[in-house]
Formats: structure tokens, sequence, C-alpha cells
């Protein structure tokens, strides 16, 4: 049933605002969630000064994906009655879904106990797991770039100074010189910007992103031979050895802990086949979250990963990936070889 029918059919039936509001919910609850956006919608234009229309909106747009039109309505929700327990539990759910832990903590903190709704103890432990998490959450990874898509080559190029494609075009005819027909995996392909520098290489051009907007976006470019929307890791973890050259431009800042991506790239490289990426250089050892959310690695951790995971350095260079607030972002860009020898 479209959503239009559906409207009708509660329109002529039994047109109340209670009928409305079981609607949304009994359609949410089937999956249905468009439907219950357009009844949520039609609803909110008829009664738009009360709170559990907005919060029922809210729910159909939590259900649907919409987390930025979702969270707006749930405080729409909480400015016409401020003791909207669910209002308020609605906030910290799609900041949780957009894989923000400390908002979606921080609204939940504000529930008063009594009026608590029956899943908050799981959703605080969810946020505070993913706090702990060694990566960003993919879902916060998925929403930032699904919200840059439309304006993000320009963004990217014009206000960050954005490089890292340039860079690692530059370091592949250092190590790669006058090397074509290869199979090129492009991890975090974004709109295309990295496939497009290495296009001429590439006799066959894959690409993989999280956010199906910015796959829209690679897709209409028209160089790449295939793309999935996927988590890099899960993606990663089935490699074949198919792969001559993969790509991580600007990628792995979303990633802390980078061995998982580490051994899928190796099992996805054939022997002799190569590891190109950036990174946000970190002094010392290890690994470290920024103050812009975004991770930083070091010299000796990308070094002792390169030989747990049988890849020989061929190149290890500093670099300036992009700026960010006007200044330049320290980094590291690297070439990695295969050497056959792949850890279990």
């Amino acid at each position: 049933m479209s959503s239009s029918s559906t409207t009708a059919s509660v329109s002529c039936v039994n047109d109340t605002l209670p009928s409305r509001l079981a609607a949304v919910r009994a359609l949410i609850g089937q999956g249905r969630a468009e439907s219950a956006v357009a009844i949520a919608r039609e609803t909110s234009h008829l009664y738009p000064g009360i709170a559990a229309v907005a919060l029922a909106l809210g729910e159909a747009l939590l259900a649907a994906g919409h987390l930025p039109t979702a969270i707006a309505e749930f405080q729409r929700a909480l400015r016409l009655d401020p003791d909207l327990a669910d209002a308020r539990y609605g906030v910290g759910c799609a900041w949780l879904e957009a894989g923000e832990p400390d908002r979606a903590l921080d609204a939940f903190a504000h529930i008063d106990a009594a009026r608590a709704p029956a899943g908050l103890p799981e959703k605080i432990s969810a946020a505070e797991a993913m706090k702990k998490a060694k990566r960003s959450d993919p879902n916060y990874v998925r929403h930032l770039f699904d919200q840059f898509s439309a304006d993000y080559d320009a963004r990217m190029l014009g206000q960050l100074g954005y490089s890292a494609p340039r860079i690692l075009r530059h370091l592949a005819a250092l190590v790669l010189p006058r090397q074509r027909d290869l199979a090129v995996l492009d991890l975090g392909c974004g709109t295309g910007l990295s496939g497009a520098a290495f296009r001429s290489m590439a006799s066959r051009l894959d690409g993989i992103d999280l956010s199906p907007r910015m796959i829209e976006k690679a897709q209409n470019r028209g160089i790449y031979d295939s793309l999935a929307q996927a988590d890099i890791e899960t993606a990663l973890a089935g490699g074949s050895g198919e792969y001559d050259l993969v790509l991580a431009a600007d990628t792995l800042v979303y990633l802390g802990d980078l061995g998982p991506a580490f051994a899928g790239v190796a099992r996805s490289l054939k022997p002799g086949g190569h590891f190109l990426f950036t990174v946000e250089k970190k002094k010392g050892e290890g690994f470290e979250l920024g103050p812009r959310r975004r991770w930083r690695h070091s010299q000796a951790y990308l070094r002792g990963l390169a030989a747990d995971n049988g890849m020989d350095i061929c190149g290890l260079l500093d670099c300036v990936p992009r700026t960010e607030a006007g200044e330049p972002v320290p980094g590291l860009a690297a070439a990695l070889a295969r050497t056959g020898r792949i850890a279990n």
C-alpha cells in the first residue's frame, strides 16, 4: 500500500488525532517507515502545536533513517513539552544511531528515572561501548559524509586544500614507475577523487565507501568498474588476492586500530601488490584520537603493522594531506608491498 493510500484509509475510517498517531506507530512496527512519515507529516500540519505529534513524526523519521530531521522533531517536541521523556529518549537514540555517543549520553542523562523507557539501560550501555571503541563508529562516518556529499569536492579541494590523492599519485610514480593495467581497489572512495587520480593506471577500478550518497557521486563520475557501499573492515575480511594496488586516501583517519584493515588489505593484494595510503601523523608510538575526531598514527605503529601482515615499507614520507582552520595537518604517506608472507 502506498503512503497516499495509507493516509486516505486513515482519513476515511477514523480521522482523529489518536487514530493518526496509532497508525503512525503501527506502520513503524510493520517496517513501513516511509508510510509512517507521510501520515506523521500530514498530522503535523493539521496539529502543529502538539508535542505528541512532533514526537510521532520524530519516531517515524528515526525509523526511516532521516536522522537530522528526526532530531529536530524530537527537539521540537521537547520545546512544546520539556517533560516528555519519550522525546528526550528519541533524541538520544537518534544521536546514538548517528554514532555520537557523547550527545546520546547527555540526552539520556536528562531523563527522569521514573519516566524512563524500558530500553534506556541497553541504549546507555551501547553508547558507553561506542565511546571505548578503537575506531570511529560506522554510523557516524556514514552520517557525516552523507551530509557533506552535495558539495564535498568544492569543500575539500577549496576550503581544506585536500591533496591526499595527488600525494599518493606522486608516491605511486616513485614506487610503481610506468605501471599500467593494474587491478585497483579504492578504500573510502568518496566521490571518486582518488579514483580519478589513478584511473590511468587501472585496467579495473573498484571502490568501497560507507556513505550511499558518496557512492552515488562516485557512480556519476563514471570511472569505476564497480562500487560497493560497505565498511572497509567487513569488505576486506574476505579478501582473495585479486588486486595489484589498494588505495586509502584520508580514509584510515576514521580507524584507530588499523590491525583488521591491514590484515584485510594483505589478503586482498596479489603477491608483490602495493598498498598506498595517507594518515594523520602522531609523534611517538601507537595511535590516538585527535580533537576533530580523526585518528592519528605513528610511524612506529605503521612499521609494526606492516611487518605483522607480510608487507614491506617501500616509501614513508611526511606530507600535508589537508588543512584545518587554515593550518596544515601533519601527515604520512606510505607505500607498502606485499611480500607474500601473511600473518594468520
